[in-house]
């Protein structure tokens, strides 16, 4: 391992740690009404995870000047609406998956309508966790991660994915209901790292947000290429999903060359995004570089 690469780990297993201590301190912070719901909840948040979303929260954040401790709460949030994303996306009426971080899913530990209800209280969780927030642009972050998580963002993105089974979506069609799915809430990381450093108007938002559009969309053709190639003890659920359920995806469109190539080209686009910031980004190039690995 390089030293660079040693660096960069060394980071990441911080911010990790950081983040995973404040999410443990929710739920020592207040006694549980519904002992099984809480549970299910901390399943849901405690049992792994990479934790990208608030590492790039923190990443964005110290580009523009944001201390740790401010970086916290959006951090906690959005790793909350992410993970209640999950759950819901695992659920039988979405995809129906049994396997998630190489655990049983949450409706197959517990049950469906448990599931549901822990989804339900994640997400509002996120936005009680970010109302506590002592930043003068409050009302920007709370916008942000709203924006990103609802009916223009994510949830969007996840009735376009329903809509596609089956169907024949040209390459744009399904980058489209990409960046809405998964690149919303990656775009959204870096926007609320961002705002708790400078204002809205400040124009290295907009480099950090066109920055999270292209790693967003070469992450997800990443994850379509290891759901062919990848091993399921690897990946930690199930490879060959996406086959499964007849579900489009870039190396179904373009092949794995093509795939392969495209992700490259948007990580070089991602790259180029980071101009204005100049040597300040150098921590969120090295951590494209990382999320969009070469498999090839």
């Amino acid at each position: 391992m390089t030293a660079k690469a040693s660096s960069l780990a060394l980071r990441l297993g911080e911010d990790r740690a950081r983040v995973d201590a404040c999410l443990e301190a929710l739920w020592q912070a207040q006694r549980p009404v519904e002992p099984r719901l809480e549970a299910a909840m901390r399943y849901a948040v405690l049992g792994g995870g990479k934790r990208l979303r608030p590492v790039l929260v923190y990443a964005a954040g110290r580009a523009l000047g944001a201390a740790d401790a401010d970086l916290d709460v959006p951090a906690v949030a959005i790793e909350l609406i992410h993970a209640y994303s999950l759950v819901h996306d695992d659920l039988p009426a979405m995809d129906d998956d049994d396997l998630r971080r190489g655990q049983p899913t949450l409706h197959k530990a517990f049950d469906e309508a448990t599931a549901i209800l822990a989804g339900d209280a994640l997400q509002t969780l996120a936005f009680e966790v970010l109302a506590g927030s002592a930043s003068p642009r409050l009302g920007a972050l709370m916008r942000t991660l709203a924006e990103a998580a609802g009916r223009n963002g994510m949830v969007a993105g996840q009735a376009l994915d329903l809509a596609a089974v089956g169907g024949q979506p040209d390459v744009e069609a399904l980058a489209n209901m990409h960046r809405h799915k998964t690149g919303a809430l990656i775009s959204a990381a870096l926007r609320l790292g961002g705002l708790t450093a400078v204002a809205e108007d400040d124009p290295r938002l907009a480099a950090l947000v066109a920055y999270g559009e292209a790693i967003g969309l070469a992450f997800q053709i990443h994850d379509d290429v290891l759901d062919v190639i990848g091993d399921t003890q690897v990946l930690g659920k199930a490879s060959g999903a996406d086959a499964a359920r007849d579900k489009p995806t870039y190396p179904s469109l373009l092949g794995l060359t093509g795939a392969r190539a495209k992700a490259d080209g948007l990580l070089d686009d991602a790259l180029a995004a980071l101009a204005p910031l100049g040597e300040r980004g150098a921590a969120l190039a090295e951590l494209a570089r990382y999320m969009i690995e070469r498999d090839h």
